[in-house]
């Protein structure tokens, strides 16, 4: 499974979501980023073949394929590089959407 095919924006906001709530199911993770099961699987997987998370199963739970994805001292890390790397290039997005918006406020006048 190769984690570099998991887009940067994917990957921060699934680290960032996991840190905050390591105990929703893959079907609440991929609710609140807006992608399939699947695919939050996909990633899931990759990262914890990446050393970044760890699955903790819920011994007593009736769900006993409920588990807490912890984030680990490498995937705390790159959570932070992915961060950064995700507002560069949000930036980077917002100064080409600016420029834009002038362009198209000279060209009708404003």
């Amino acid at each position: 499974m190769n984690e570099r095919l998991i887009d940067e924006g994917t990957r921060y906001r699934l680290l960032s979501l996991l840190a905050d709530n390591p105990s929703l199911s893959q079907r609440d993770i991929a609710r609140e980023l807006n992608v399939s099961v699947g695919k939050v699987n996909y990633c899931l997987r990759a990262l914890l073949a990446k050393g970044y998370v760890k699955a903790i199963n819920f011994k007593n739970s009736r769900n006993k394929r409920a588990y807490m994805y912890q984030l680990t001292p490498s995937g705390i890390a790159a959570k932070a590089g992915a961060a950064k790397r995700f507002l560069h290039r949000k930036l980077a997005e917002y100064e080409r959407l600016q420029r834009e918006i002038e362009e198209l406020r000279r060209e009708i006048g404003e």
